[in-house]
Formats: structure tokens, sequence, C-alpha cells
């Protein structure tokens, strides 16, 4: 019945293609609207229930200590690199006006106050923190309301104010802080420029034709603006978390172009087939729109099942992401065949720029045209393909092993949050961090903030300090907040190492589990650990633990899925060993490049980094969806060819043949988008664009055209055994068949089950 479906749902839209690219206009459009005038900013909330940093929030919370709030910093020495604020007055009188400043910005709560402690004494500012030893360096911290209260304005204003304040002041001035982390716009409009261009020149060369390139490029771009303007939407009903833009131009560009590939490729084979472009264009759609509506629900389902790590940014992260590769399903199969429509025959000649590029014999891709203009054989790859299937045993050996060697590094994977320290020096927050580092130690970037709450103890509190003080790990304790109404005692302290340094996350643990119950004992005291570090390390922790549930629950629905699809047990179970072999050699590349500095230098990666604690969730999600569409698309063609002729040999080096190219050139646009976004300034948007460019490019390569041909070569017709009483069970239809009236014409011609 989807075969059905998608044959009408195509054919009307190339019947009418106005009328169709008219409703997209009005759809893109009216979704502008409403992101202009309901739309909110992106904005990061790492917190989870159930956390002890989200219990030690909520006793700040009840205190109204003003820890709960934002913070950010402003970093600030004399431009004479001689001068200090213990001798230099004109830098002091310049501190105080800065102070006085940032005090008068909205929602600013309060700041800390260099200037008096330096009036009150050089001693007195190095002892609050507030002035380096040296004299050169001192921070002006400035508190904010909960980030419910703020939005990007309120960053705005700062960065305004720093901004005229640099050209009057003899001092330099940086800023950073979570309002940075917060509000802070993702870096992907160059990027994405970037992977249309290089996508646009891929399928040129693919198709030989300005038209054929032009039409999934178009295509992605409607679907692009579409679902990222809904997603503007939802930020202003929800926090919607900053990297969901970008990842979702990411994914959108890829899947976009990669679905509308596929469909444009079968629409020219039937156009050179004789058939009339509507026709085409419907035929195209039941036939190719068949693996891209079923990869897209996948992708989809996946991301939408991290929900099951229970931490919402994530949830409603993928959630974001979720309904931009909808938006692109739906246009791949109503806006792109009302494009085929538009075009008409055009779409079956080759320009005379394709034309000359092929005299000029510039390479394979230029070549690529051939498999979508509907030649039958592709003597390479059946070359090639048949080369596997007579040494199935030493290449499947040898590609396991290579992919299993590059998997070993995720055994040393460290899951975190890059702080500002990672960033490049053209970002204030990195200079911001430096200053701070080296005035009062790297510790200071990331405190910590112990929530106390000693009822029925009063002398908890000293015991709590001294303990923590004496830890190893601690370099210094602030004074304590106690609130009168409630009790609730607040203490900053600041550890020894940076943020991200694994030494943090091992005092974290060491607190809480150690140094905190020591000190209150078994009595009705509580105290837990919070602050920006503590949180990331909580959330790292979670979604480690929830990976193996969420990484099994998405096995099994696409074991499922595959099973229903192929009618086998061994084809899916393949499958999905493939892709976890793919899916484990990428972690294992990202953890090379970002932790250990494998050639990080070509990315702009300026500093080791561990892995962003979400990313290996969301790449999973991601890559194994996408995964299943070549996967559908390639055994699909085996199949067909299988049950055409009933030798398994003949179908394993037909279906690749006829598939290979376009296979290849898919991934390669894919390749092309991802890596543009490797190169973008946030190390989060380098991790997600190299981990899938990389996964994509051994899934499209090692895995579709060796693993795959090698291990169904050695299963042999096993590849298609699936018991008499599952067969009984499952429901029926030809699936993999070129026909997309097959259905209502009985079962296809089915194979003897072994």
């Amino acid at each position: 019945m989807l075969s059905k479906a998608l044959l009408r749902l195509g054919a009307s839209a190339a019947r009418h293609p106005w009328r169709v690219i008219a409703a997209w206009l009005i759809a893109a459009t009216l979704a502008v609207l409403a992101a202009v005038a309901f739309g909110g900013r992106t904005a990061d909330s790492m917190t989870a229930p159930g956390l002890d940093s989200q219990r030690a929030a909520e006793l700040i919370e009840r205190a109204g200590t003003g820890q709960e709030g934002m913070t950010a910093q402003v970093v600030v020495t004399p431009l004479d690199g001689a001068a200090t604020f213990f001798d230099h007055d004109s830098a002091r009188t310049a501190l105080t006006r800065l102070q006085t400043e940032v005090k008068r910005l909205p929602h600013v709560l309060g700041t800390s106050d260099p200037a008096g402690a330096l009036d009150a004494g050089g001693d007195t500012a190095v002892r609050g923190g507030l002035v380096s030893a040296d004299g050169r360096i001192a921070v002006v911290r400035v508190q904010y309301p909960d980030q419910s209260r703020l939005s990007a304005e309120d960053l705005d204003a700062l960065v305004d104010l720093g901004d005229r304040l640099r050209a009057e002041q003899p001092l330099r001035i940086e800023m950073g802080g979570n309002l940075f982390y917060a509000f802070s716009d993702p870096d992907g409009g160059a990027s994405e420029l970037i992977g249309l261009l290089a996508a646009a020149a891929i399928l040129f060369l693919a198709f030989g034709s300005l038209v054929a390139a032009a039409l999934p490029i178009g295509m992605a771009v409607f679907g692009l603006t579409v679902g990222v303007a809904t997603m503007t939407v939802l930020a202003g009903v929800t926090d919607v978390p900053t990297f969901a833009p970008v990842l979702g131009s990411m994914v959108g560009l890829g899947v976009g172009i990669d679905y509308a590939l596929f469909v444009l490729a079968r629409h020219r084979e039937y156009l050179a087939r004789g058939l009339d472009p509507h026709e085409a264009a419907g035929r195209a759609v039941a036939t190719a729109g068949r693996p891209v509506v079923f990869a897209g629900g996948t992708v989809v389902v996946s991301i939408l099942g991290m929900a099951v790590a229970n931490v919402p940014f994530m949830t409603v992260g993928g959630l974001a992401v979720s309904i931009v590769v909808l938006t692109m399903v739906l246009a791949s199969v109503t806006l792109l065949p009302a494009f085929l429509g538009a075009a008409g025959p055009r779409l079956a000649r080759v320009g005379r720029i394709g034309r000359a590029l092929q005299t000029r014999k510039l390479g394979r891709l230029a070549r690529l045209r051939d498999q979508t203009a509907g030649a039958a054989h592709a003597a390479g790859w059946r070359r090639w393909i048949g080369h596997v299937s007579r040494h199935p045993v030493p290449y499947a050996v040898g590609a396991a092993g290579l992919l299993l060697t590059a998997t070993l590094p995720v055994l040393g994977l460290r899951v975190g949050l890059p702080d500002d320290g990672s960033l490049p020096h053209s970002r204030t927050e990195r200079r911001a961090y430096d200053l701070v580092a080296e005035g009062f130690g790297p510790g200071t970037n990331g405190p910590l903030v112990i929530a106390a709450d000693p009822t029925g103890d009063p002398g908890v509190l000293d015991r709590l300090v001294g303990a923590v003080a004496a830890d190893p790990g601690i370099a210094s304790v602030a004074p304590t907040h106690i609130d009168r109404a409630t009790g609730i005692a607040t203490l900053v302290v600041f550890p020894t190492t940076s943020p991200q340094d694994k030494a943090t996350a091992d005092t974290i643990a060491r607190l809480r589990t150690d140094v905190l119950p020591t000190a209150i004992g078994h009595g009705p005291a509580r105290a837990h650990v919070g602050g920006a570090a503590a949180s990331l390390s909580d959330v790292g922790q979670r979604t480690s633990q929830r990976l193996p549930v969420f990484v099994a629950a998405v096995l099994a629905m696409s074991f499922l899925l595959l099973m229903l699809v192929f009618r086998s047990i061994l084809v899916p179970l393949k499958a999905v060993l493939l892709n976890l072999l793919s899916i484990g050699a990428a972690y294992g590349i990202m953890v090379a490049v970002f932790q250990w500095g494998w050639g990080g230098a070509l990315i702009g990666l300026e500093a080791t980094v561990p892995i962003v604690s979400f990313i290996p969730m969301f790449l999973f999600a991601i890559l194994f969806g996408l995964s299943m569409d070549y996967e559908v698309f390639l055994l699909s063609r085996i199949r067909e060819e299988y049950l055409r002729t009933g030798d398994n040999g003949t179908a394993i080096v037909e279906g690749v043949s006829r598939t290979a190219r376009i296979i290849t050139s898919a991934a390669l646009i894919m390749v092309a988008v991802f890596l543009s976004f490797a190169v973008a300034e946030d190390p989060s948007t380098k991790m997600f664009g190299l981990g899938l460019a990389t996964a994509i490019f051994i899934d499209a390569t090692v895995v579709r055209m060796v693993l795959v041909p090698a291990t169904m070569t050695l299963l042999g017709r096993t590849n298609w055994w699936l018991p008499k009483w599952l067969d009984r069970m499952l429901p029926r239809g030809p699936v993999g068949t070129d026909d997309p009236d097959a259905e209502s014409t009985g079962e296809a011609p089915r194979p003897r089950l072994v």
C-alpha cells in the first residue's frame, strides 16, 4: 500500500507542479513569519531531574542567595603590561567606572567589587579572589537571575558595553561565563553555505546537468527553511539547546540532498526508458521514496528514543532535529516530484558543460551520471564486487579487522563538555578564560557550589568547610553565605584543576562519596555539590549509564524492521552488526582526534578536549537511521535480483553494482556537507561534523562495498533464511521489486526457504 500511495502522491505533484511549489512557498513564508512573531532564541540548560547537582540547585533556589541564577565575568588587565592595579591610579579609576556601568545593565542583580577591595588594601583584594596576587588581573563577577527571566538581549547588552568601554578605557576587557554559553548564537551559517556549494559541485559532476544538480539543492533549501523556522517557534515555547539549529542544519542538508538524489536518479532511469515525465516522477517516488520514508522514519524514531536518558535538553534537542528530518522526508515525496514535473524531459539530457567534462575525462565523478541516466551495468563495480565475492574470507577478515582497530580508542573515551579553554583565541571567552587561569589558577574557571541544609546540626557547617578545604583537589573556599530565613548555606569552592580536566570530575565524585558524608555523619543535615562543572559531569554520567539501554532498543527496533522488510533473520542481524562496526570506528576516530589530538590541527582544534557527553547518543541515533537508508537501498536491489534469479552470487554482484555509484555519490555529498561543519569554531560542532562524516564514509565504502558482499557471499542462500512459522506470521509484500504496481497483483515470486 505504501508504494501505491507514494505513486499517486508523486504523480499528482508532477502533474500539478506549480500548485505544490506554491503551497511550499506559502508554508515557508508562514513558518518564517511565525518564527519572527512567536519564535525564541536557543538557550542551554544542562540540568536533569534526580541528579545531585539538581538537588543543590533546588536548595540554592530555596535560599534565594542569587547563586541559582546565571553569571558572567568581566576580566580586565591594564593595557600597559608593566602596570598593576596596585600602583596604576588611572586603571583603578577605569575599573570603578566599569563596575558602575555593569551594575546599571538590565537584570543585573549585583557584581563583585574588586575596586572597593583595592581601596581597602591589596591583601584584601587578593584574599577575596578579586585581584591576582601580582595585581595585574581583576575579575568583576556579574550575577543575573535564573535563565527563565533572561534572553539573548542581556548578553548583547553586556557585549555592547564591553565594546564601548574598550575604546575609552586604558584596560584590556574580556568576558566569559555561563551567560555566554546559554545565549551565544551557534556558528553554522558559513558551514551551511560551504556544504551547499560542495554538494552542488558533486551533483553537477554526477548528473552533468545544471538543472538536475539544482533540484536537490532547491528542495533542501526549502525544507531547511521550513524546518529551522519551525524549530525557532518551538524555542519560543521551551528551551531549545543551542546545538539544535546547527545539528538540524547539518543533518537536514545531508539527508535532504541524499534523499533527493535517490529519487532523482530513479526518475532519470525511467525517463531513459521512455516514460512520460509525470509517470516517471510518480514511479521514482514509489520506488526510491520507500527507502526515503523508511530511513527518515528510522532517524526520527531513533532520535526521539533519546528520551530514555531523562535529560530534558537532549529530549527537546532531539525533537527539534526530528522536525527538520520529517520536513525533508515530506519535501522529498511532494516538492521534489513537483520540481521534476516542472523540469519535464530536460532532466534526461546532459548539458554542454556536462558533455565537455565527460569528454575531457575529469575523473569518475563526471561519469557518475551514467548510472543515473539508466546504464544497465557498471563494469568497474561489477569487476570489483566479483573480485570480493571470489575472495570473501580475506576481505571480510581484513575489513572487519580494520574497523575493529579503528574502534579500539573507544576504550579510552572520556565524556565531558569542552570549556572556554577549547575555543579559538579569536573569541573573548577564550581570552577571558586564559587570563583567569593565569591570575587565579585553572580551577577558578569552574567553581563548585556546595549547598548545605544544616537542619538539626548547627555545628555541621564548620566541619563541612574544614573537610572541603582539606581535600587535595580544592584550591580555596570562599566565605560561607548563610540565608537567615531558611538556614541554608552555600560554599563556593575552587578546584585545583580546570573544568574539563578528569581530575575535576574525580574531585566532585570524592566530595560526594567521601568528604561530605564524613563531615555530615548520620545526622539530619544534608549537602549537595552543584555548579556548572558538577552539572555537566552529572549529565555526562547519566547519558553514559543510559547509552547501553538506548543502543539495545535501537538495535532491536532496526532488527525487527529489517526482518519485516526483507523476510530474513541473517540479513538484518548482519546489518545491525556491520552498522555497529562503522559507528564504533567513527567513535574511535573521534577519540583519537579530540582527546589524543591526532590531526586536530587539520580541523582547527587548538587543544585536546573530552567528547561532549550527549554527542555519542545523538550520533548513534542519527547514524543508525542514515545507515538504514543505504542498507534498504542496497539490499532492496540485491533481493530484487535474488527473487528474479534465485542465485545468491548473481544477486550480490548485480545488486551492488547497480547501486554502488549512486550510494558512493550520495555518501560523498553527505561527507562534504558534514565536513564543512567540522571546521566551525565550536568544538561540539566539530565533533558532530567529523563524527557524522567519518561514519558515513566508512559505511558507504568499507561496509557497503566490501563487508556486505563478502559476508553475504559467505552466508550464501542462508542470507534469506526465515523459519516457516515466522514467515506465516509476518505480513507479506513485494519488498525490493522495481514495479510499484506489484502490490495489487499479489505476492512477488518467493525463493525456496532454506
